[in-house]
């Protein structure tokens, strides 16, 4: 899945070469084939009536207070409405109607905080606390249609915040709990949100970081803010200002049930801001009942759950569209137990995941490439201490997974019993688009597969043709789905231009991908990150797997270097495993090794230019590598904005030693 958008696609030309080629097969596992939630025939019922499809998913995944009158307009397109007429309330279906049906004991979430506090919320406890935060938004003036942002961490009431907007028809922007005051701030301006409900702090590596100083400095331009509802989560001492409440003193006072109200299925649930290359946010609009429908039957589908044996896992934060639809929206409705965590997979220890799996019998496990690999580096002796034998279905989200962590996910944390959903999708789409189905699906390492049913995705050329199987192009979409944004809040033009104009009548996705000898498509990443090499397209994630597949190499990032004989040149930044001795990691022979291994395992036109050993990549919080900044050091150029990364002084650290030399040049 990426958390990026389409504006400024990248170079154009010939179909993207096709380089890898793999193999490996893993069938499901016979038990969970047997009793799998979706067999095989759904892909057929899928493609003989889609809309039908749809519409049967919407009546198992929800209840309607009044049934729809067509299940899609598509008669100002690309203008979408689902579920026309139809009503519904998304709060009541991720919690009221469980507890009508006599699930109010069943856990919703173990929470876990990074410092090892722990609260289990069931069912019951989430109906109290979500009708609570609700009759106080209510108390604080909140109507329909009003906004409210969101700035907080990983805790339980920032579930209950979300719910308690959708709860009254007011749409929720969450804005992720590390971006700055000025990020903040253009959100909040930009849907004109007129509360906001934050933190003192967060705990973050073992350490009190303050959130409230940022929202102070964003409100301080925000006007028409009136209030700042603050959670007391580290108890340290905050600035206070006429504006601000304390949460516990506003909520909790309030009473423990709420008459939810059904709203048109087209009513806007949430604003989520995604990066654009203009600098002006870009707000994703996301409406109610086709997303809850997609989120919740996706969730109920690709990760087979059964919501009264399953303990399910995102290990994501809940300011990103993953956790949107994975940790709230989908689990929620499908009446699942899920695991929230606060803190960083290494505080207070490199197990503490596996830790976590084992402590709450985790079976469902979904979490990111990059998160994965990072897992590598540490060794596989991390995991093994502990007992991962309730896991029984692995699943991966984020950029494309190369096949050797696939292979290392699967061996080490899945003990090759598991198998690996690898799913493709966008903020944009709302939900999972292209993925195996664990009980359907002969996995291939590093292969979303195909698309899932009920969605239509092909890869074309540049004239929007299908390419045929064993080539590579541009991934569309080519029939509406019930999850899609709606617009960009506040900009229809701006969305009919970013996502509709490229190839007319589809939805261009923005990432390049392949069609294998067989069918199935393998995403190469965004078409921003294809170098053009000596007159060969190639794809940045391709290389990086080959890279990552030499046992020395835990992690790479590809990028493409201006270069007089071929146009662009390979440059690679690479991260070693923890078992690579420090004095070889220095040395050029080991640069040498994987400049020869890429030749090898891809082609020689593929063969980097320059190889940099470093201790990390420059990452967004949500895990995706910002490639365009090591654009900027491989060409020598002042760096770009560096406001969204997790770490911003890895760029030092990177240019400091590209500028020692620490790279093999031929």
């Amino acid at each position: 899945m990426t958390e990026t958008s389409t504006e400024g696609t990248g170079p154009e030309g010939g179909a993207l070469s096709n380089l890898l080629h793999e193999t490996r097969r893993f069938d499901p596992p016979a038990e969970l084939a047997a009793n799998a939630n979706v067999k095989a025939d759904v892909y057929q019922r899928a493609a003989d009536d889609r809309l039908g499809f749809w519409a049967d998913a919407a009546e198992q995944c929800l209840t309607w207070e009044r049934k729809w009158d067509q299940v899609l307009d598509w008669s100002n397109a690309p203008f979408a409405k689902w579920f026309v007429g139809g009503k519904l309330n998304a709060a009541y279906n991720a919690v009221d109607r469980h507890v009508e049906a006599g699930h109010g004991d069943r856990v919703a979430y173990y929470w876990e905080g990074e410092p090892g506090d722990t609260r289990t919320i069931t069912y019951a406890d989430l109906q109290k606390m979500v009708s609570q935060a609700a009759n106080a938004l209510v108390e604080l003036g909140v109507q329909t249609g009003d906004r409210v942002a969101i700035y907080m961490p990983m805790i339980p009431e920032t579930v209950v915040a979300m719910l308690a907007c959708a709860r009254l028809g007011a749409p929720h922007t969450v804005v992720f709990g590390g971006f700055s005051a000025t990020a903040l701030r253009d959100r909040i301006q930009d849907c004109d949100a007129r509360i906001v409900i934050t933190v003192d702090g967060q705990y973050r590596r073992g350490n009190q970081a303050a959130l409230k100083p940022a929202v102070d400095e964003a409100v301080a331009d925000c006007p028409d803010v009136r209030n700042v509802l603050v959670v007391r989560r580290t108890g340290q001492d905050v600035a206070w200002t006429d504006k601000d409440l304390w949460w516990h003193e506003v909520v909790d006072r309030q009473p423990t049930t709420h008459t939810p109200e059904a709203f048109d299925a087209e009513h806007p649930l949430y604003v989520m801001y995604t990066s654009g290359t203009t600098g002006k946010p870009k707000g994703i609009l996301h409406t109610t009942g086709g997303y809850l429908t997609h989120c919740a039957w996706t969730h109920w589908a690709v990760f087979d759950l059964k919501p009264e044996k399953d303990i399910f896992w995102t290990a994501a934060d809940i300011g990103w569209v993953t956790g949107h639809s994975y940790i709230v929206y989908g689990p929620l409705i499908n009446g699942a137990t899920s695991v929230m965590y606060e803190g960083t997979p290494d505080t207070p220890h490199q197990g503490r995941w596996w830790e976590i799996i084992d402590k709450y019998k985790v079976s469902i496990l979904y979490t990111a490439p990059t998160t994965i690999r990072m897992f590598m580096k540490w060794g596989a002796e991390v995991p093994a201490r502990y007992d991962l034998s309730t896991l029984r279905v692995l699943g991966s989200v984020g950029e494309p997974i190369n096949p050797e962590a696939y292979i290392w996910y699967r061996h080490n944390i899945g003990h090759d019993r598991t198998p690996v959903v690898d799913t493709w999708w966008q903020t944009e789409t709302g939900g999972q688009m292209i993925s195996p189905l664990p009980g359907v699906t002969a996995g291939k390492p590093g292969s979303a597969m195909t698309a899932l049913p009920g969605v239509s995705a092909d890869v074309v050329d540049d004239a929007g043709k299908p390419v045929a199987n064993g080539q590579g192009g541009y991934l569309v979409l080519t029939e509406p789905w019930p999850g899609m944004l709606r617009t960009i809040w506040g900009d229809d033009q701006r969305y009919q231009d970013t996502y509709w104009s490229r190839f007319p009548g589809f939805y261009f996705a923005g990432d390049g991908a392949k069609k294998d000898e067989d069918g199935d498509l393998w995403l190469l990443g965004r078409v921003d990150d294809v170098m053009n090499v000596a007159g060969h397209r190639l794809s940045t994630t391709e290389i990086e797997s080959a890279l990552v597949s030499h046992p020395k190499v835990a992690e790479s990032a590809v990028v493409g270097a201006t270069d007089e004989t071929t146009g662009q040149a390979v440059v690679a930044f690479v991260i070693l495993r923890g078992s690579v001795p420090a004095e070889e990691a220095q040395g050029a022979e080991l640069a040498a090794e994987l400049r020869n291994h890429v030749a090898k395992e891809i082609s020689p036109i593929a063969k980097p230019r320059q190889i940099l050993m470093v201790a990390d990549l420059p990452k967004t919080r949500s895990g995706k590598i910002m490639r365009r900044l090591l654009r900027d050091v491989a060409e020598n150029r002042k760096m770009g904005d560096v406001t969204t990364l997790q770490d911003s002084s890895v760029m030092d650290l990177i240019s400091a030693g590209l500028a020692a030399g620490k790279s093999d040049e031929e």
